[in-house]
């Protein structure tokens, strides 16, 4: 983006001859479509310099871009409603719609917005109007740069500060325009190839014995050179050539525009050789002739076109990782009506509430609770754990999870972009284009780099002319023209989005997906990790872990598998999570189901209900003692060890007598210790922070080792906690999964969010672990320590090249070795420099994060 101009350097810039000549001919451009434009901007109709209208199609009265009716930034003035490519031109025409109307009237305000400053947070002068078939993507599709993710425009182009094609924002399973780039760039690439080589033999054959005088002369030599490099130059590298132009005319000067200089001049050049010799001075001339560098400005266009070709195939493999959780989720679904009859309908058809059958081994379509039926669903692309789960009525599942051996009918509660799938390939995707910090460096070389070439370039000239052997404009000529080719900025400019791309990738591919750049950025200084127990250490479920059965007097053949039939059976009554936890148990000793009458349930103490003519009670011991329960005490004293331990004890009587107690507990995951372990070996203090009692909280410390913990904490105490450790000059990670956890999670440098967990923590994370594991967090570490080194190779390779390209293209060493720098040999070297950046990045799609 335009830095902010003082108003001294506004008014100096603007009195530039430059500028006036520029804002004269805009004028001369616009003036006649000014009243055309207050007439659409008036009724809703489309208009646009460039473009056909149509009805679906109108303009942002605060930018002058083409967007779509369906656009969802939209707001009403005096009954009309307008349009608006972004967030930022709706909230600008809010603030001033009358003064917003009369601005876009005016014709000096269409001038400013073409030439100057964009008048809102994006740069259009890229909106030339679709150079794709609409048909490939939906109408109003928001494109955005993947290296300047602040530029947004519906509809393709080209990103007017860098020069390369927009790609959509919002991501699919299949990318026809990214194909149809890569295959666009790779015919052009192919068709330089073929025209090149023989070009070169034209001009070099004399260089390797090879005397082209000995069957044409050379008036003949230079036309078919001529003929040969103008397909390459205007056909091949017309892309290049109109960025290059566009970059001047919006004064964003970027690597095209080197390119479009450095080869226009090599070209024009040739073309006065051939056709006008004698304007040529004697100065130029080699062995009594003119020189011709057809061959290199077509060399050139054809090595740039190469690295082009190499980026693109790079960028679609590190979006691998997106396109391979898209296509977990199926085509179509068999929707139920309401007569029971199934349909087969696409995915895109299911709406929120829709009854859909899921078959076995079939991938559920979208998130939905099951209505009927029961399976075993493997969840592994999501928790990464190969086991099956058992769901049953009333439990949720997941788009894009497999179905194993039953069927089952679920009711449809998120679809399309509001599926867990989707929210989760749409966050790798924005965090793939978000800015790392450390980029602002390269942003800031990049700013100053291109005029600093251009003054190198023609140092180099004046420099070679004045005091350079003879030939010396000829040898001036090729040093200023390889000067420009050298230092083109590419893999200055690849250097950082490269890494984010491929490490988010990474990430996602190891179930750790991260939101922004800044994260992984942030992520490599964190020295302390703040965890939450339940749900983040431990399974967040309670489970029965132990049960201990007392004999009576009156029913001494009373064994484990009788009481905990009739305690389920009682259980199945209550809503309470021990409850379920009972339930669970019991299904998994596959105990048979009795009948209860007369349940009744006591908030805080217990319930109880009478099961084959039996009073049975389960609750806690006050509860059983109040009801006058034998054996109650002798009970109570046994499980002090447990209740000392942090396990919660249930009391069950039967018939009036204490027949078992049953210890449930969260018990840990099986993956937490090695995790714990991991963490400490990458040189981080882990701290645990709970709001269970303090008894439960030590002993999970203990089993784990964590010396620093805290329970019976607050939301607020975390959050404070959280604050002063930041204060104490610590880098903090807080890991958790409720919505208790969010204030701590927001306050934290980086969020880690359990994907297990409630949305409020997901939002207010930068991290989520898509499994809910808590090896995603070393994980995590390892990937963002892995992606900064990368990025500081690549930023380290792109100024070290171009600190020593530079001075050699110039020359530097032909007074040592007698060593001119082809201007062939300096595009070569240009195009390796970024296929070593785009090779180094992809390095970190194999790193081992686990």
């Amino acid at each position: 983006m335009e830095k902010e101009l003082s108003g001294a350097e506004r008014l100096s810039r603007e009195n530039s001859p430059l500028y006036m000549l520029l804002n004269a001919c805009c004028a001369v451009a616009v003036r006649r479509d000014v009243r055309m434009r207050r007439r659409s901007l008036q009724s809703g109709s489309a208009y646009h310099i460039g473009m056909s209208t149509t009805e679906s199609n109108v303009i942002d009265p605060v930018c002058g871009m083409t967007v779509s009716t369906q656009s969802p930034h939209h707001s009403e003035f005096e009954g009309t409603t307008y349009y608006f490519c972004c967030g930022g031109c709706l909230s600008k025409f809010r603030d001033d719609p009358k003064g917003t109307l009369d601005r876009q009237s005016d014709p000096v305000s269409l001038v400013s917005l073409t030439v100057g400053k964009p008048s809102c947070c994006h740069d259009h002068s890229a909106t030339t109007g679709p150079r794709i078939d609409p048909n490939d993507v939906p109408e109003g599709t928001v494109f955005t740069c993947p290296m300047h993710p602040e530029i947004e425009q519906v509809g393709f182009g080209d990103c007017p500060l860098c020069g390369m094609d927009l790609e959509p924002k919002f991501v699919s399973a299949t990318d026809p325009e990214g194909d149809r780039q890569y295959r666009d760039m790779q015919r052009r690439f192919w068709i330089g190839v073929a025209c090149s080589v023989p070009l070169l033999i034209l001009a070099m054959g004399p260089m390797i014995g090879f005397n082209i005088g000995q069957f044409i002369s050379m008036r003949v030599n230079g036309w078919l050179q001529l003929l040969l490099a103008a397909p390459v130059v205007f056909g091949c590298g017309w892309p290049l050539l109109t960025r290059g132009a566009k970059s001047f005319r919006t004064l964003n000067l970027n690597m095209f525009s080197l390119i479009a200089v450095g080869t226009m001049a090599a070209f024009v050049f040739s073309v006065i050789v051939v056709l006008i010799p004698g304007l040529i001075p004697e100065a130029f001339f080699e062995n009594g002739h003119p020189p011709l560098y057809f061959e290199a400005s077509a060399v050139i266009i054809t090595l740039v076109l190469m690295g082009q070709v190499l980026e693109l195939r790079a960028r679609q493999q590190t979006g691998g990782a997106i396109r391979a959780l898209m296509e977990l989720s199926p085509e179509s679904a068999h929707r139920i009506a309401d007569d029971e009859s199934v349909s087969d309908v696409p995915l895109d058809a299911v709406q929120t509430g829709d009854r859909l059958r899921v078959l076995p081994g079939e991938k559920i379509p979208v998130d939905g609770v099951i209505v009927s039926g029961q399976s075993h669903v493997d969840e592994s692309m999501l928790t990464g754990e190969p086991v099956p789960v058992g769901k049953t009525v009333g439990d949720e599942v997941t788009g894009g999870t497999v179905n194993q051996t039953g069927s089952f009918a679920i009711r449809a509660t998120s679809v399309g972009n509001d599926s867990v799938l989707n929210r989760i390939v749409q966050m790798v995707a924005d965090a793939q284009r978000s800015r790392a910090p450390v980029q602002q460096l390269a942003d800031v070389v990049a700013q100053y780099f291109v005029p600093t070439v251009i003054v190198c370039s023609l140092l180099a000239f004046i420099g070679w002319s004045l005091f350079g052997p003879d030939p010396r404009l000829a040898y001036a000529f090729a040093a200023a023209v390889a000067v420009l080719i050298i230092a083109c900025p590419c893999a200055l400019g690849l250097a950082t989005p490269m890494s984010v791309m491929v490490g988010v990738g990474r990430g996602a591919q190891s179930g750790v997906l991260i939101k922004h750049a800044e994260v992984l950025e942030r992520f490599e200084n964190v020295d302390t990790v703040v965890v939450d127990k339940t749900g983040t250490l431990t399974e967040g479920r309670p489970e029965v872990s132990k049960t201990q059965v007392f004999d009576t007097q009156r029913h001494s053949d009373r064994d484990e598998r009788s009481v905990l039939t009739m305690a389920a059976a009682v259980e199945s009554h209550s809503e309470h999570p021990l409850a379920r936890a009972v339930l669970r148990y019991a299904r998994q000793m596959e105990l048979p189901t009795l009948e209860t009458t007369h349940f009744e349930s006591i908030t805080g103490q217990g319930v109880k209900a009478t099961v084959n003519g039996l009073e049975v009670l389960i609750g806690t011991p006050d509860f059983l003692a109040n009801r006058k329960t034998n054996g109650i005490e002798e009970a109570i004293e046994q499980s002090k060890t447990l209740t000392q331990s942090g396990t919660t004890v249930v009391f069950v009587a039967i018939d009036g007598n204490v027949a078992a107690t049953l210890s449930i507990s969260d018990p840990i995951k099986k993956s937490t210790p090695a995790a714990v372990a991991t963490l400490r070996q990458l040189g981080m203090k882990i701290v645990m922070l709970s709001g269970d009692a303090e008894a439960t909280v030590a002993a999970v410390a203990e089993e784990l080792g964590i010396e620093s913990y805290h329970g019976n904490c607050s939301p607020k105490d975390k959050h404070t906690f959280v604050k002063l450790l930041k204060e104490q000059g610590h880098t903090v990670a807080v890991a958790g999964d409720g919505i208790n956890d969010a204030p701590a999670l927001a306050e934290a440098d980086v969020g880690i969010a359990m994907g297990t967990g409630t949305g409020v923590a997901i939002e207010s994370s930068g991290v989520t672990l898509v499994g809910g594991d808590l090896r995603g967090i070393a994980a995590a570490a390892k990937l963002s320590r892995r992606t900064m080194m990368n990025i500081r190779q690549n930023l380290f390779f792109a100024f070290f090249y171009n600190a020593l390209g530079i001075p050699i293209a110039a020359g530097v060493l032909f007074p040592l070795l007698g060593v001119l720098l082809s201007p062939m040999i300096a595009a070569a070297a240009m195009s390796l420099s970024s296929v070593s950046v785009i090779a180094n990045s992809l390095r970190l799609r194999s790193a081992k994060l686990d």
